[in-house]
């Protein structure tokens, strides 16, 4: 059974969990600091239940509608479905069972009707990205759009509205995932040509690839800079923009179109340690720092969208 679990969490690549949890816990982080959101246990279990159970259930119908590329691609030859490990009705369970817990798990928040009324729709949209690579170059960023909707669902689920700082949170996800997924897709090139797939890579070549993931990642240290100033964070999220902004020019430092075999350790090691430290430095702003609350000024003028 354990040996069992285990194949499931590594089908799932459930580590990969840090690309998005730590900015949904951030945005909840925000929202908490509001008199009128105080903390919440509930609100925490139910951001965590769902999230867990959104990403495996993207994750498993992933290896499932990929599963015939995966078998011919030598890098994804040995995954769980082409390699035998795991029955293909077993991954389509697991799938199911995923999205009807996530779909249930919306429901911790009610009376807020936000989360279940989205879950649908969201399932949906993470479900989709297992086709971009089909019909669009730009599949780097329907993935990044999936992660960024992880802090704005936070917020919803514990405020039922929509403001500027959990967009521009989720600008920062969008700009830094779209630009380590090109950086991935990198390995990619030749096979996906092969097979008649898309990515950027495989339309523009790898140096083009890069200049672009580079151009991305500048729009993330934009985005979060602006995160720092319209959340009205104080010296120590400013110092974990100085130090992620670091890390990302690190980044690109490990890859270059006559070297890629670093491209894992730019995708994972370095990414890891930028989502979890922009967690913790967020985290210590907001409850050791405390900072002031980015309804006082000069915030006050901006404009909350209400969604009730």
């Amino acid at each position: 059974m354990w040996s069992k679990f285990c194949q499931f969490l590594e089908l799932i690549r459930f580590s990969h969990t840090v690309f998005a949890l730590p900015f949904a816990l951030l945005s909840a982080g925000l929202a908490w600091r509001l008199p009128e959101s105080p903390f919440s246990a509930i609100q925490l279990l139910g951001i965590v239940v769902c999230m867990v159970f959104a990403r495996s259930a993207a994750m498993a119908f992933n290896r499932i509608v990929d599963r015939h590329f995966d078998a011919s691609n030598p890098r994804t030859e040995r995954r769980h479905l082409p390699a035998g490990l795991l029955k293909l009705s077993t991954v389509t369970g697991l799938t199911v069972l995923s999205a009807l817990g996530f779909v249930a798990g919306t429901a911790i928040f009610l009376p807020n009707p936000w989360p279940l009324r989205l879950s649908i729709p969201v399932l949906l949209f993470l479900l989709g990205y297992s086709y971009a690579k089909r019909f669009t170059i730009w599949c780097h960023y329907w993935l990044s759009a999936a992660l960024m909707l992880s802090p704005l669902a936070a917020w919803i689920a514990i405020r039922g509205e929509l403001s500027v700082v959990p967009a521009l949170l989720s600008a920062v996800i969008f700009f830094w995932v779209g630009g380590f997924d090109i950086l991935y897709a990198c390995q990619d090139v030749d096979f996906d040509r092969s097979r008649g797939l898309y990515s950027i890579p495989a339309r523009w070549g790898i140096p083009t690839a890069l200049r672009l993931a580079f151009l991305s990642h500048l729009l993330t240290i934009a985005s979060l800079f602006s995160l720092w100033y319209f959340a009205g964070f104080g010296i120590v999220f400013f110092a974990g923009c100085l130090a992620v902004t670091g890390l990302l020019l690190y980044e690109h430092s490990l890859v270059n179109p006559a070297d890629l075999t670093k491209v894992n350790i730019a995708f994972f090691n370095v990414n890891a340690v930028v989502s979890l430290g922009l967690l913790l430095f967020g985290l210590a702003d907001i409850w050791i720092v405390k900072a002031p609350a980015y309804s006082q000024p000069p915030v006050a003028a901006v404009t909350t969208i209400s969604t009730r």
